[in-house]
C-alpha cells in the first residue's frame, strides 16, 4: 500500500472514530442533562420482525416512497471528458419502492415473517442509458422495475436470547440494510455510500441466529448467519461488489456461503452502537460458471461500524465501512475479457476493479417540536449530513491491471433538508446535495429533491397503534 494512502486511510480512521468517541460523550451528557422519554422517541419499522412479542397473532403493514428530482449534471460522469459529468440540467420523479409485509405466529415459537417489495414501479419494459468503458452510450431493453420477495422466512424462539431463523432475509451489514426503511433517514434517498458499495436492500437466503442478552447498562442483541455468498461475476469498476448479489438465475450458488455478524449495544436509552463483519472465503466459487476463476480465489471481507442516538431534541447517526478484495486484479481481467465473460451476460463489465472500497459519513436532525412550549408547532427536523465514499479506494496494478484509480468514483458530498413529519409515519422531505468529485478536479454535481414516504404497522390484533383511513386507533385482543 502506497505510504501516503495508508496515512490517508489513517488519518480517516482516526477521523470517523474520534467523530463517534465524541457523539458518545455527548449522547452521556445529554442523558444524564435532559429528561429523556422512551415513549417520545419516534416510531421506527421493525426491520426483520424479531419481536415477536409487539403483536399477538398477526400484523400488516408496508412502506414507500415517491422522489422528485431537479439536476444540474448528465446521466455519465466518465463520457471521455476532462471536466466530468456535463452540465445538463434535467429533473427525474420515481417510485424507488413500495413494500408489503406481515408476519404470523403460529404459536408462542414459531413465527412467519413475509416482505415483497415492488422496486421502480413494477415489472416491464424499459430502455436504459448506460455508460460503458469507452464513454459511449448503450440503449438495452431491460426491465422497468422489480417484484422481488425481499423476506421470507421461518423463526423459532426458544426465549428472546435465542431464536433460529431460516429462509430468506435482511444481511444487516452496515447501517442502511439494517436501518432501510425511509422513516429512519433523513434524505429523500437512502444515504449513498453504503448503497454505492454493497447491496441495499441485501437479502440473502440462509440460517440465522439470534437474540438478546444482559440487562441495563449492559443490553446488547447479536445475529449470527450463513447464507448465499456474493457471486465475483457482479463485481464492477462503479459499485464495488453491489452487483454481486445473486438472484438472476432460479438457484443461489451456495459453494462458498458467506458467514455474517452483527453486535449492537443498546444499554443507554436511545443509543444503538452496533458492528458488523461479512467473510466470504471465495466469491469466484459462487460464479455461474464455475470454471471462471478456477485458477485463483476471490476472498472478501467487509465490516462496518455504526452509531444512532435520538432523545427528545436530536437524531444523530454516523457510519463507517472498509471492505477488502483478494485478487481484485486478476478478477477484474477475467470479468472484462470476452473470453472469460460472456458478453450476454448482464453484468458489467468495468475495470479495474478496487482491492479496498470505503464510505464513512455521520447526520444530525433537530426536533423543533420538542424545543418550543407552543403545542401546535409541526414536527420539522432540519437536518445536515456529510458522506464520502470511494468505490476504488485502493486499485493493484500488475500484469492483469495497469490502470490506476479513477479519481470520478472518489465522491464527497454534503446533503441539508427537512423533514416534515404530519404523522409519526409519515414524512414529507426536501433536501440540497452537493457533490465534490475527484477532490475538486472534476464538475460538481448538485440537486434540489422532494420525497413523501411512510413506514408503520396497518392493522395488528394486539393492542396497539394502527394506521386505519389515517386515523390512530386502538387495537384489542
Amino acid at each position: 500500500m502506497p505510504v501516503t494512502l495508508h496515512r490517508e486511510i489513517l488519518c480517516m480512521m482516526k477521523r470517523t472514530f474520534l467523530s463517534l468517541i465524541l457523539l458518545v460523550g455527548a449522547v452521556q451528557f445529554s442523558i444524564f442533562n435532559s429528561q429523556f422519554s422512551i415513549g417520545e422517541a419516534y416510531a421506527q419499522w421493525n426491520r426483520d420482525s424479531i419481536e415477536m412479542d409487539s403483536y399477538n397473532k398477526f400484523r400488516i403493514g408496508g412502506y414507500g416512497e415517491v422522489v422528485a428530482a431537479f439536476k444540474n449534471y448528465g446521466i455519465n460522469r466518465f463520457n471521455g471528458t476532462t471536466t466530468g459529468n456535463s452540465d445538463i440540467k434535467r429533473n427525474t420523479i420515481s417510485i424507488p419502492r413500495f413494500v408489503l409485509a406481515g408476519d404470523y405466529k403460529f404459536n408462542r415459537h414459531w413465527n412467519l415473517g413475509v416482505e415483497i417489495e415492488f422496486e421502480s414501479g413494477g415489472t416491464g419494459s424499459a430502455y436504459e442509458l448506460e455508460n460503458t468503458e469507452n464513454g459511449e452510450y448503450e440503449t438495452e431493453v431491460e426491465k422497468g422495475g422489480e417484484v422481488a420477495l425481499e423476506q421470507f422466512h421461518l423463526t423459532y424462539r426458544l426465549n428472546n436470547a435465542f431464536m433460529v431463523r431460516v429462509g430468506h432475509q435482511i444481511v444487516p451489514v452496515g447501517l442502511n440494510n439494517e436501518h432501510h426503511e425511509p422513516i429512519t433517514f433523513f434524505g429523500t434517498v437512502r444515504p449513498e455510500g453504503e448503497t454505492s458499495m454493497i447491496p441495499n436492500t441485501w437479502h440473502e437466503t440462509g440460517l440465522s441466529i439470534m437474540g438478546q442478552f444482559g440487562r441495563r447498562w449492559a443490553s446488547f442483541n447479536y445475529t449470527a448467519m450463513v447464507v448465499a455468498g456474493l457471486n465475483a461475476n457482479g463485481f464492477d469498476r462503479n459499485s464495488w461488489v453491489a452487483g454481486g448479489k445473486q438472484g438472476f438465475f432460479e438457484v443461489d450458488n451456495f459453494t462458498s456461503p458467506a458467514y455474517v455478524a452483527r453486535l449492537n449495544y443498546k444499554g443507554i436509552p436511545g443509543l444503538c452502537v452496533g458492528t458488523s463483519f461479512y467473510y466470504c472465503h471465495n466469491a469466484g466459487a459462487n460464479s455461474d460458471k464455475p470454471q471462471t476463476y478456477a485458477l485463483y480465489k476471490i476472498p472478501v471481507r467487509i465490516w462496518s461500524v455504526d452509531i444512532q442516538y435520538q432523545n427528545r431534541y436530536l437524531i444523530a447517526r454516523g457510519n463507517f465501512m472498509g471492505g477488502y478484495i483478494g485478487n481484485s486484479d486478476r478478477l477484474g481481467f477475467d470479468n472484462s475479457d470476452g473470453a472469460k465473460v460472456s458478453n450476454k451476460s448482464p453484468y458489467s463489465r468495468l475495470a479495474p476493479i478496487a482491492e479496498h472500497a470505503v464510505s464513512y459519513g455521520g447526520e444530525a436532525g433537530l426536533r423543533l417540536k420538542n424545543m418550543v412550549a407552543n403545542r401546535k408547532m409541526p414536527d420539522l427536523i432540519p437536518f445536515f449530513r456529510y458522506e464520502y465514499y470511494n468505490t476504488q479506494e485502493k486499485v493493484v496494478v500488475s500484469q492483469y491491471n495497469t490502470k490506476n484509480a479513477d479519481n470520478r468514483l472518489k465522491t464527497s458530498m454534503w446533503v441539508a433538508g427537512l423533514n416534515y413529519r404530519p404523522l409519526p409515519y409519515l414524512v414529507i422531505k426536501a433536501d440540497y446535495t452537493k457533490r465534490r468529485i475527484g477532490g475538486g478536479h472534476y464538475n460538481n454535481e448538485n440537486e434540489f429533491a422532494l420525497g413523501v414516504a411512510f413506514t408503520g404497522w396497518f392493522y395488528s390484533d394486539n393492542r396497539s397503534v394502527s394506521i386505519i383511513k389515517g386515523k390512530k386507533k386502538q387495537q384489542t385482543n
